[in-house]
């Protein structure tokens, strides 16, 4: 058989395979990224399949190729309302918070495989972002909703937090080599990292999201521009010195946010492109390692990848957020434990390999042993430790499906599906729902058969009805069609009682014979709650007063609309 259709029956079997064996992670809670990896590794020179790869410049192209669509992906999907909660917090964890985690690891590497100070800071700097990749899939796939505050921190993180790790990485590794130039030179690198993925990626994401939206192309050629437009982006930052990860990251978002109808076509495509990228990166990286070989490396390695998850990254994080941010100490918990290594740090393990570093083999069976036990580890165990650290958040009800009809360029109409799935609902006619202005109901299926529905039309449990409305449309809808089993478990997390985030606190202290001190008298519930939880409430915020917990259930923008009461238990 020649090599060309090897080459594809290869490829084709072992994506297939890993899209096939994605089940495991919903039956035995495997995280999705070390199933890739464990089939690369099978597919490698040590595994059933004996493929020989050892091309080191193949997988760094690779590798930055599959992470600038993964980036670009994620920041199509970062909203930039989370900006308002999450950036800060995100910026000292990407600069400070990976000086540090670096800097504990290194030292303790230095101990453990008897390096000197800089190869072991090496080793740190290797390991010490997170990984968007990871990040992303683990939240998104987790089935866990994670309050805005905590999710926006960990998605942002992981989107800027490469130039730090890329800065340290390369300055150790001139170091290492005798190439290293001045301190002044030094800074210089420093800043264009930063500064050039900044000003490029918002200028040129700004242009992109514009044209995107101005042409008038077949429907699947937005995206192919839209990918087209970022990966000129991440090389003409890279070109420059600056950082390219940064700069498509924020590429993406510029594009997410600019609404039109381009988004509809985008936003599926890229999602699969996405997908595609993390099986492709974990596999080549996979098939790169050689298990054997890592196995020398594999209790030290294990004892680094135990003090980063346990020691580097809590210390980081209480360093760089609790002194400056109002993070209650179970966010910082949870923030600390999906400190989640993916494929970045194994793609920064190659730098030395290509570099010409002494001792190479050691970088890259380090980060690869402490990727797989983060993944393992952190990645397996973020449902129950959300659970634990009380940072998630019950998940509603959404449409079942929505599509944009594309008649408007802004704030277009969409149509919802949604299925009846409330008791309350059964029998109740169609013109005595508390509809949202504007919404109204364009079809309604009952047993795989279209009626068409009058306002006399009485609902049925299973009906799945056709809402035509507006995206400021959705709670309201979303409250309406809420199931019994949701408003039970939403009821438990926010309480029985709602109150209006905008009542007078005299009035509710009145109301529950409660005592307020002077500066409260008259503030709204809503200003009460917010200066309690320090400024930048989320939905989930509760504060413990008078024996109450009073739990933000509805937020517009940075305002609190609704307060839900619930006992303390």
């Amino acid at each position: 058989m020649d090599s060309i259709n090897t080459l594809f029956i290869f490829s084709g079997s072992l994506i297939a395979l890993s899209i096939l064996a994605s089940r495991l992670s919903s039956l035995f809670g495997l995280p999705l990224l070390v199933i890739f990896l464990g089939l690369g590794m099978l597919a490698g020179e040590d595994g059933l399949l004996g493929i020989e790869f050892d091309d080191y410049s193949l997988a760094f192209i690779i590798g930055h190729l599959a992470l600038a669509m993964i980036l670009l992906d994620g920041g199509l999907r970062t909203r930039l309302k989370t900006f308002r909660v999450g950036f800060k917090p995100a910026l000292s964890l990407a600069t400070l918070g990976v000086f540090v985690t670096s800097g504990v690891v290194g030292v303790f590497a230095m101990w453990v495989f008897d390096l000197n100070l800089i190869q072991g800071l090496l080793v740190g700097a290797i390991v010490g972002s997170t990984d968007a990749a990871a990040v992303f899939s683990m939240l998104s796939g987790s089935g866990v909703n994670i309050n805005e505050r905590v999710s926006a921190t960990l998605e942002i993180e992981s989107g800027t937090n490469d130039p730090m790790a890329i800065f340290l990485t390369i300055t150790l590794i001139e170091v290492l080599t005798g190439d290293i130039g001045g301190p002044l030179d030094t800074l210089l690198m420093f800043i264009k990292q930063f500064g050039l993925g900044l000003l490029i990626g918002l200028g040129f994401g700004w242009l992109s999201a514009r044209l995107l939206r101005a042409m008038d192309l077949a429907p699947g050629l937005y995206s192919l521009l839209a990918l087209a437009l970022g990966f000129c982006i991440f090389g003409l930052t890279s070109a420059l010195g600056g950082s390219g990860f940064l700069a498509i990251y924020l590429a993406g978002l510029m594009i997410g946010n600019r609404p039109g109808r381009h988004l509809q076509f985008i936003l599926p495509v890229h999602d699969g492109l996405a997908w595609l990228s993390q099986i492709g990166l974990f596999l080549v990286l996979g098939m790169l390692v050689s298990p054997s070989e890592m196995l020398e490396y594999a209790l030290p390695g294990a004892l680094v990848a135990l003090v980063l998850i346990f020691v580097a990254r809590p210390l980081a994080v209480v360093l760089a957020i609790k002194p400056f941010f109002s993070f209650r100490w179970r966010e910082i918990t949870f923030i600390s434990w999906v400190g989640l290594r993916g494929a970045v740090p194994i793609v920064l393990a190659i730098f030395p390999v290509i570099g010409g570093v002494e001792n190479s083999a050691l970088y890259f069976n380090v980060a690869f042993f402490v990727v797989l036990l983060s993944l393992l580890v952190q990645g397996a165990s973020l449902a129950p430790v959300s659970r634990w650290t009380r940072v998630e958040v019950p998940i509603g009800v959404t449409p079942n499906h929505r599509g944009v009809l594309g008649i408007l360029p802004e704030n277009d109409y969409e149509v919802f599906v949604y299925k009846v799935e409330n008791e309350a609902l059964e029998d109740v006619p169609i013109r005595l729902l508390r509809f949202p202005s504007g919404a109204l109901i364009s079809a309604l299926f009952r047993q795989h058969a279209m009626l068409h529905p009058k306002g006399s039309t009485q609902l049925r449990l299973g009906d799945e009805l056709c809402v035509i409305g507006r995206t400021d449309d959705l709670p309201a809808l979303n409250r309406l069609f809420n199931g019994n089993a949701r408003l039970k478990r939403e009821r438990a997390f926010f309480g029985t009682f709602t109150l209006d985030g905008d009542a007078l606190m005299s009035e509710v202290a009145s109301a529950y014979g409660l005592t307020l001190s002077p500066g409260e008298q008259d503030m709204s519930l809503g200003e009460f709650v917010s200066l309690r939880v320090g400024g930048h409430p989320v939905v989930g915020d509760d504060v413990g007063w008078h024996g109450i917990h009073w739990v933000v259930s509805a937020m517009d923008a940075n305002r609190v609309t609704k307060v839900g009461l619930r006992l303390y238990q």
